[in-house]
């Protein structure tokens, strides 16, 4: 299958300035970014934020209100749908229940007028692991075969870009964890341009080599899965990629290559390089597992900074233990502790301290006149240690 790569004309995707609006209501809003030729890119965000939007406007099922879609040096976003070397793969499967296998993924090919299909659709079942399938129909097939079927059958039409528009959100989850295995395991075979739609942050950050997440028509942050992870640009994107602990504050500028930071007399600090902002008001964030329970502040180790609360709650879901710290002010805290044997269960009702090393917090910008879209959100530490 190499040589599908090489037979494809190569070039970015790029969107540039691309809108699109439905009467008042702008659902993409003056969108611009690259996409490496062969690479696995995700759009991520919630449902209305734009994502799918824009992929219909990428496979031409949608017309850009103003903008392009470039392919190399080529604006396709005027070009009919079939004209585009584009396909795209939908969570529906959407294959012809009268026709096998076969003759499912062989459709493009025989619609082209290719008589001489053998060989092409038999390399595209085992590509994805359909080899003795040929001869069975699609309802005698599991979700997860049936999606690798759509898959087959768009790949044979030997796509510049491959769309997959929540493509495993019909699936279970272990049957949707293994695809996701697969799908990133064929997109390194085939060497295209897949780029996936899914409000699932799993799906997004096991798969694909750059994130987008999007939120009301815009991108809020672009990169590898793990530097937005680490270090999210903005609130909105620490608690849409994952969860986490916001401490509403006030830094007061860099010294020593460290931001201090101040909430309701607690003082914290974050080093520069991992603040987005060093002065007013900012959310002090910290992961989750990120944090560590201990019963006293004796406890914590020197260098590390912490809250002191009552642990409200605490669920055991196998690799680890989640607790909720219940502060003085009444907000809580989530801290994820490994189950690795070293340390005992926190009980419920007790008092405990959760510390982290500062080189793992991030300070991100805080609008006070915003309503806070985060969950949990820890406005106010009980204590600190230097």
């Amino acid at each position: 299958m190499t040589g599908m790569a090489r037979e494809t004309p190569a070039g970015d995707l790029r969107l540039a300035n691309l809108t699109k609006r439905f009467g008042v209501f702008t659902a993409v809003d003056d969108l611009s970014l690259t996409i490496g030729q062969g690479s696995f890119f995700a759009l991520l965000g919630a449902s209305g934020c734009g994502k799918t939007t824009t992929l219909r406007m990428i496979a031409g099922l949608e017309e850009p209100t103003s903008g392009q879609v470039l392919l190399g040096d080529r604006d396709i976003a005027r070009l009919r749908p079939y004209k585009r070397p584009v396909n795209t793969v939908f969570q529906s499967y959407a294959l012809f229940p009268h026709l096998n296998i076969f003759e499912n993924v062989a459709f493009g090919l025989r619609r082209r007028g290719i008589r001489s299909v053998d060989d092409e659709v038999l390399r595209m079942l085992s590509l994805v692991q359909l080899d003795d399938y040929g001869n069975r129909r699609p309802a005698q097939l599991s979700g997860g075969q049936q999606q690798r079927v759509a898959l087959a059958r768009a790949l044979i039409n030997r796509p510049q870009v491959l769309l997959l528009d929540e493509p495993l959100g019909a699936l279970d989850l272990k049957l949707r964890r293994q695809m996701q295995i697969e799908l990133k395991r064929i997109q390194t075979e085939v060497g295209i341009t897949f780029v996936h739609v899914t409000h699932d942050q799993e799906e997004a950050m096991t798969m694909a080599d750059t994130v987008a997440v999007m939120n009301a028509g815009r991108i809020e942050q672009l990169g590898a899965p793990a530097d937005i992870y680490e270090f999210p640009a903005a609130a909105f994107v620490a608690n849409f990629l994952g969860q986490s602990n916001l401490l509403a504050a006030e830094a007061a500028g860099t010294g020593g290559g460290e931001v201090a930071v101040t909430a309701h007399g607690a003082r914290f600090s974050v080093p520069a390089g991992r603040s987005r902002v060093d002065r007013g008001p900012v959310h002090l964030g910290v992961r989750p597992e990120k944090l560590n329970l201990v019963g006293s502040a004796d406890q914590v180790p020197a260098g590390h900074q912490h809250v002191t609360g009552v642990v409200t709650d605490a669920s055991y879901v196998g690799v680890s233990t989640q607790y909720l710290l219940r502060t003085g002010w009444g907000t809580e805290l989530s801290v994820f502790t490994a189950n690795s044997g070293a340390a005992a269960q926190v009980p419920v009702g007790s008092e405990a301290v959760a510390y982290w090393d500062p080189r793992h917090a991030f300070l991100l910008p805080r609008d006070v006149d915003d309503a806070d879209r985060t969950s949990p959100v820890l406005d106010e530490p009980v204590g600190a240690s230097s």
